[in-house]
């Protein structure tokens, strides 16, 4: 098992979007579905897969492009620490005065070392100053427990 980071920044507006944050339906709508039905096909089916907006399931992000990993990790407090590093950084911008706590972070980093030792993925979201969304995902890859199907994005 090994495990890989992703990280995105962005608008909450994006985020919020689910047509681009969920894989498209495997049949396609037929032509007398309603037009929101048909546009979101469209746009999954065209923006799904090359998006870097967090998929809908954190395990999903494995089947997003290879370009999107961040960072790939054979020992789960590895990316637990690159987790940290990054929460560190961002925690300045963070619009809540909580979510900004050294201590609350240093726990969630712990807490996420655990989890990727038990197989588990880790997502983790955060409102930024303004309008602007972080996600941040650890991934389990060489079978994810919740989605064992896709492949390694790395070969």
């Amino acid at each position: 098992m090994h495990v890989h980071g992703y990280l995105w920044t962005g608008e909450k507006a994006v985020f919020d979007k689910e047509s681009v944050r969920r894989p498209p339906p495997s049949i396609a709508p037929a032509p007398t579905s309603p037009d929101e039905v048909r546009q979101r096909y469209r746009e999954a089916v065209t923006a799904w897969r090359t998006t870097d907006v967090p998929p809908i399931e954190t395990a999903l992000w494995l089947l997003k492009p290879a370009k999107l990993v961040q960072g790939t990790w054979d020992e789960p407090k590895e990316a637990a620490e690159w987790l940290g590093k990054r929460l560190a950084a961002y925690a300045p911008r963070f619009a809540s005065r909580h979510d900004q706590d050294a201590t609350r972070l240093t726990a969630l980093v712990l807490s996420t070392a655990d989890r990727l030792a038990q197989g588990g993925d880790v997502s983790l979201g955060f409102y930024l100053r303004g309008a602007l969304f972080l996600s941040t995902a650890l991934v389990t890859c060489s079978r994810n427990r919740a989605r064992p199907e896709p492949s390694c994005p790395l070969g």
